[in-house]
């Protein structure tokens, strides 16, 4: 057997070879102290355009005033897990809180969204049971169905009319259905409506983490439910992170009161980890206000959308069916991808080069994400420079 560093030397020429090597790139610090939007990156200034933060809330006064106050009186760190002493009064309230934003009953913290969507799979899958998933879901479903015990089923992207030919063909006493409400990659929104009428006719359960949607999509941005109007009974457990349009960390569940119960008894990922510092409980509880009450933001992220879609209409670009703020633009193969990152970042702006596995072979593409805290300028600025890649 091959001795392990050489081993490891091997698969990492391999990964260069292929064009798939990835690397880190170290934020130093903020332009603005009241926006992510300008970053200075080993020592150069970019507008960042792939981050999530889309309602440019991470680093809102008001949330970092919270988190502060929270610190002073709680500490950095909840100590322990949830079942022992790191459930403060900031989590329990924020629990509240989430589970009145998107109209459940409860809510469970946890301390990452995969956390939770291991969690949420795991718990009610067992060994026997299907798993079906859009093929492509986060990392993170795919994951859990996998661990889960149960046989997992891909069905193909969007299309509730394969789900139901997966369905048909399996026999089970249980089935599970997960999709992502907005595809984290592309952009698109799930057929909800259509995948709940799947699930009721053949008797399954749907799971959606709309880690991607809670905030921003919908009329008052709870999401892609909201958007497609299905509530408990067609999706009865929904997962929601913390660290997208909050801007802050951790993720959740919402559900039914024995759907929350159960997950206390059974969630491994929730039983045996470390509490989220309550000072990002508190955080998480001022961005959610501000979310809820400051319908600017989703109404200036949607005029920033449209100007980019169709200033890249203008350009030729090929970009995926999406109005939410992740706007792909396919390019192919990874060093085209790589070659138009850095192309970009010479005009100061930041937006990573997607390559696989994250995304299918022959999508390698450049992920850009909108914020409400981005300007005209700074899109036209954008556009600008995909001009030149264009060319």
């Amino acid at each position: 057997m091959q001795a392990l560093p050489a081993t490891l030397a091997a698969a990492l020429e391999d990964i260069r070879a292929a064009g798939l090597y990835r690397t880190r790139r170290v934020v130093e610090a903020f332009a603005d102290p009241d926006s992510s939007v300008a970053v200075i990156v080993e020592g150069e200034r970019r507008v960042n355009f792939c981050a999530n933060d889309y309602l440019g809330l991470s680093r809102h006064p008001q949330v970092r005033a919270a988190f502060i106050e929270a610190a002073q009186r709680f500490g950095v760190g909840s100590g322990a897990s949830h079942l022992v002493t790191g459930h403060s009064r900031e989590h329990h309230a924020l629990e509240e809180e989430l589970a009145a934003f998107v109209g459940r009953p409860r809510a469970l913290l946890f301390s990452t969204g995969y956390m939770a969507n291991l969690a949420a799979i795991s718990s009610l899958a067992r060994r026997g049971d299907v798993v079906a998933e859009d093929r492509l879901n986060h990392a993170s479903l795919l994951d859990a169905g996998l661990v889960s015990g149960a046989r997992l089923k891909r069905y193909t992207h969007g299309s509730a009319a394969a789900l139901d030919e997966v369905l048909k063909e399996q026999s089970c006493e249980r089935a599970i259905v997960a999709t992502d409400g907005v595809f984290s990659m592309d952009g698109d929104i799930a057929p909800l409506g259509a995948l709940a009428e799947v699930c009721r006719a053949r008797g399954a359960w749907l799971i959606v983490d709309d880690a991607h949607g809670l905030g921003v999509v919908g009329p008052t941005g709870r999401g892609s439910l909201e958007a497609a109007a299905v509530g408990i009974e067609d999706v009865p457990v929904l997962v929601g992170t913390l660290g997208k349009a909050f801007g802050t960390f951790g993720a959740f569940i919402a559900g039914s009161a024995d759907l929350i119960e159960f997950l206390i008894q059974k969630a491994r990922s929730y039983i045996y980890t470390t509490a989220l510092p309550p000072a990002v409980a508190a955080a998480t509880r001022a961005a959610l206000r501000i979310a809820s009450t400051e319908d600017w933001r989703r109404d200036r992220l949607r005029v920033l959308i449209e100007r980019f879609r169709t200033g890249a209409r203008a350009l030729g670009l090929a970009l995926r069916d999406s109005e939410s703020p992740i706007q792909a633009v396919i390019l192919g193969e990874p060093g085209r991808a790589l070659e138009a990152s850095a192309v970009l970042a010479q005009h100061g702006l930041w937006v990573a080069a997607i390559r696989p596995p994250t995304v299918p072979t022959g999508t390698s593409r450049l992920r850009i994400t909108l914020s409400a805290a981005h300007s005209d300028a700074d899109v036209d600025r954008l556009l600008a420079a995909l001009a030149v890649i264009t060319r």
